[in-house]
């Protein structure tokens, strides 16, 4: 009688999608661990670090994914898009891309350094799958900056170590906003501790003194001046008698110069966050007037999103994300408004002006309506009539003088 042995046979192809980190003891996935540390959340605290930080992740997250190789066809190398992976989509399938996009870049903004886990692989080994690790849980023993020197081959999160090779470390080329910008935000969360204090004050800030009687102790004077806060939140008159009088301080936010620090440190706190100082609102001091949507655009592009887009780029284009020869870049084409990623130049102050002159005399003369007018200034003088743009003979005169 033959004896037969079950043996089971392994399969002659690889799973499409294996585990790759998050199993075991690891913290990834355990929310409750999550923070992106004290010091974010300080910052964001002023408004000025918040809408500039809010203008560049929702452009950066709202943004597509798309793939393409090189090809030189004898003067440059030109791009050929094809087909993008399936995570292009959706990076971390329990999340949308906006969502890991815009955090990822939120910690390049204030820490100068993200980190992904490459949570699922490919048969061929290459990452399927992600989850963003937030930097005020993630460390690094090797490199702690805030200068960053180079990929990390020491990642902790939550404590627990994480193999180098299952992450994915985007390295900005701007110091975080927590580094060289820590004076700036200090600076502002005080001045705003200063407005919040004249603004929780039904009355002007002052002092109590005692004119007569038998000299009050420390403590009483302590417990009167307490009182008389406490009473003033709630009723803004008050009764003294004539041993007590009060004494107004002489400093108010207009003479102590409070609102023109604020706006001051608004300015400041642009320059560090690298984006135009008109678009979170700041004093300018420059004639941004005639600025259209397209242009504001461009400008958020160019100083603010640009360095951050590239480093996301270009580390997504790596060889151990995607085969060698692919790489990956944002669709900017809808959102610059054309099919370039570079912002056209703008046109001179000179030029402005002239366009200007011309929109408010053809509507003066009734060569425009209001809406042609409106029209032609949102596409930067591009619709204006060409008659319009003709020389007028005064031109002329001055060209032949």
């Amino acid at each position: 009688m033959a004896i037969f042995k079950k043996t089971q046979l392994a399969p002659e192809v690889e799973p499409a999608v294996r585990a790759a980190v998050g199993g075991g003891g690891s913290s990834i996935g355990s929310f409750y661990q999550y923070t992106v540390g004290p010091a974010v959340t300080r910052a964001l605290s002023v408004p000025t670090v918040s809408r500039a930080r809010d203008l560049i992740a929702s452009m950066i997250g709202c943004l597509d994914l798309r793939s393409y190789t090189l090809q030189w066809n004898g003067d440059e190398y030109e791009k050929i898009y094809v087909p993008g992976e399936s995570w292009f989509s959706h990076p971390d399938p329990r999340v949308t891309r906006n969502f890991i996009m815009a955090n990822t870049f939120s910690d390049l903004f204030f820490y100068g350094r993200a980190t992904w886990a490459i949570t699922g692989r490919y048969g061929n080994g290459m990452p399927a799958s992600f989850t963003w690790l937030p930097m005020g849980s993630t460390t690094f023993n090797d490199a702690n900056g805030p200068q960053v020197f180079g990929p990390s081959n020491a990642v902790l999160f939550a404590g627990q170590p994480v193999k180098t090779e299952d992450t994915v470390q985007f390295l900005s080329p701007i110091n975080g906003l927590l580094f060289q910008g820590a004076r700036a935000v200090d600076i502002a969360i005080r001045l705003d501790d200063s407005a919040r204090r004249f603004a929780t004050q039904e009355t002007g800030a002052g002092y109590l003194q005692q004119k007569g009687g038998e000299p009050m102790t420390g403590t009483e004077l302590g417990e009167l001046a307490q009182a008389w806060s406490a009473a003033r939140n709630v009723n803004a008159i008050g009764a003294l008698n004539e041993f007590v009088n009060f004494v107004p301080f002489d400093g108010t936010p207009d003479k102590m110069q409070l609102i023109e620090s604020r706006q001051h440190a608004a300015v400041e706190l642009s320059r560090v966050a690298n984006i135009p100082a008109y678009l979170v609102n700041a004093p300018a001091g420059t004639g941004m007037t005639y600025l259209n949507a397209v242009q504001a655009r461009q400008d958020l592009f160019l100083f603010g999103a640009k360095p951050f887009i590239s480093c996301i780029e270009e580390t997504l284009s790596m060889d151990n994300i995607l085969p060698r020869g692919r790489h990956v870049e944002f669709n900017l084409d809808g959102y610059l408004g054309d099919k370039t990623t570079t912002a056209p130049d703008t046109n001179s102050a000179k030029d402005i002006a002239e366009i200007v002159q011309k929109i408010y005399l053809g509507v003066v003369n009734g060569v425009l309506t209001v809406d042609e007018a409106r029209q032609i200034i949102n596409e930067g003088g591009a619709s204006l009539p060409q008659t319009m743009n003709e020389p007028t003979a005064t031109d002329r005169d001055e060209a032949i003088s």
